[in-house]
């Protein structure tokens, strides 16, 4: 145990003047019924009108929680075992308690109670450690355990690009002078050097886009990398999700998003399910008014970069986050940047630190956009494609194994029975692999698999097969 944390949310309503002592009495009296203790509590919740009742303000200040308001229309929105016409009519949310609860997604533990002028409801849901990344499945395993936790590409840096951040080195007195690096970015896809951003790795832009562009009401698509989450609720947004299902291959339905949402945040190719979604059903979430994050980290993996949305100016508040880190093997030295309208560079980059990026990652930047790169990357790109293929074939192999989706990226989602188990048994015999449980969306089931030469694929595969058999296969 130990991998989630329990979020338990009350859902809260009450008559004009209802008293503390009736609210908290009905909230106890229920968690009591469902075996919760009041300490469990991480938020009460009700309709914005409501927010400000001195019942249910006093009521939060005593379980030591928040009080979280939402606005009539979302609640509305929201489906509710037992509605009311009444209250509908009265708040304009046919359960204000239900439907409250229910707004931070989970599941509903305990349906609508009432008492003489309050009414409460109670939902649940893991909440997952989205501070947790595939570099800590590799700490203190020692040198003679595979690294297949991490999507950084094997055996990089060449030696060429580190011949030219060894040559940078001796500039190191001089501030750095990002204007070289940025040109080259805006060449790279077509576009005026006023729509580039450079930051110290996509990880600094999704802090950026949380903190300066002033989103109500963002929306993540999960299954993804979790830090466009932590850094929005770093940034006090509180953040709404859709879930992708495995049953429909993880991919995204555009009507899935609310039409409210300001901001919307996806992956593409996404992380950890290795779906590539169409260029068309991404530019589909578009909308005046909308900032649409796509974060295309992975998308130079991609053949030909298919689907790509890296250089279109078409797409209204359309906001493209690249990395150079993971092709080119300089996760440690953080290099990536933001393609959007010369508006929002303009708001991102009054919230970065002076200097936000260092006089090597600039360089790297340079050569790694130069055209005799851009072809290697390309390559390497192909022979992921192929290796790929022969990872998902002796995939196929174990009954016990179910892919997700169709995988485009240079990682594989994979669900196995005993997953937990399974990853713990593949250490012992030399692999690390990714546990799927911290991404919102995926449960302890899954495991996500870095792309890695023939060889390597051949010895995992081996070990897996020892692993399912100690994990206890037939």
């Amino acid at each position: 145990m130990g991998e989630y944390v329990t979020q338990v949310v009350v859902g809260v309503g009450g008559r004009a003047g209802v008293s503390v002592a009736e609210v908290c009495a009905l909230v106890e009296e229920t968690l009591r019924g469902a075996g919760l203790a009041a300490a469990s509590v991480t938020a009460l919740a009700t309709v914005e009108s409501k927010a400000q009742e001195a019942g249910l303000v006093e009521a939060a200040k005593r379980f030591g929680v928040p009080l979280l308001g939402y606005s009539a229309d979302e609640l509305a929105a929201i489906p509710v075992p037992h509605p009311s016409e009444a209250v509908r009519a009265a708040t304009g949310s046919p359960s204000v308690a239900e439907a409250a609860a229910l707004a931070a997604g989970g599941e509903l533990l305990v349906p609508k109670r009432r008492s003489m002028a309050a009414t409460c409801a109670v939902a649940a849901a893991p909440a997952h450690d989205l501070r947790h990344h595939g570099d800590a499945e590799v700490r203190d395993t020692g040198s003679d355990v595979v690294d297949l936790a991490v999507n950084v590409r094997s055996d990089t840096p060449p030696e060429w690009l580190k011949r030219r951040l060894a040559a940078s080195l001796d500039d190191l007195a001089a501030y750095p002078d990002g204007r070289a690096a940025r040109a080259a970015v805006a060449a790279r896809h077509g576009l005026p050097a006023e729509r580039v951003l450079l930051t110290a790795g996509a990880a600094e832009a999704f802090v950026l886009v949380a903190r300066a562009l002033g989103a109500v009401r963002p929306v993540v698509v999960h299954p993804q990398f979790t830090e466009p989450e932590a850094a929005l609720r770093d940034a006090g947004r509180r953040v709404e999700r859709v879930l992708l299902r495995a049953a429909d291959g993880f991919r995204l339905d555009p009507a899935a998003v609310p039409e409210a949402a300001d901001l919307v945040v996806v992956g593409n190719p996404t992380n950890p399910t290795s779906v590539l979604h169409p260029a068309r059903t991404l530019a589909a979430l578009a909308r005046p008014g909308r900032i649409l994050v796509v974060d295309e980290a992975f998308m130079d993996a991609v053949p030909g970069e298919r689907e790509a949305l890296a250089g279109r100016t078409d797409v209204p508040g359309l906001v493209v986050l690249r990395s150079l880190t993971k092709t080119w093997g300089l996760a440690g030295l953080r290099i990536g940047y933001v393609l959007a309208e010369p508006e929002v560079i303009a708001k991102l980059a009054a919230a970065q630190p002076l200097w936000p990026v260092s006089s090597p990652a600039l360089v790297a930047a340079e050569a790694c956009l130069a055209p005799a790169a851009l072809a290697e990357a390309q390559e390497a790109a192909r022979r992921t494609a192929v290796d790929r293929e022969h990872l998902l074939a002796g995939l196929a192999e174990f009954d016990e194994v179910t892919v997700a989706g169709v995988a485009e990226g240079p990682f594989v989602l994979i669900r196995v029975e005993g997953a937990a188990e399974v990853r713990t048994r593949l250490r012992a015999l030399g692999f690390a692999v990714r546990r799927g449980d911290t991404f919102p969306g995926l449960d302890g089931s899954w495991l996500r698999l870095a792309v890695r030469d023939r060889a390597t694929t051949g010895r995992l595969l081996q070990a897996l097969d020892r692993a399912l058999n100690l994990a206890g296969r037939g």
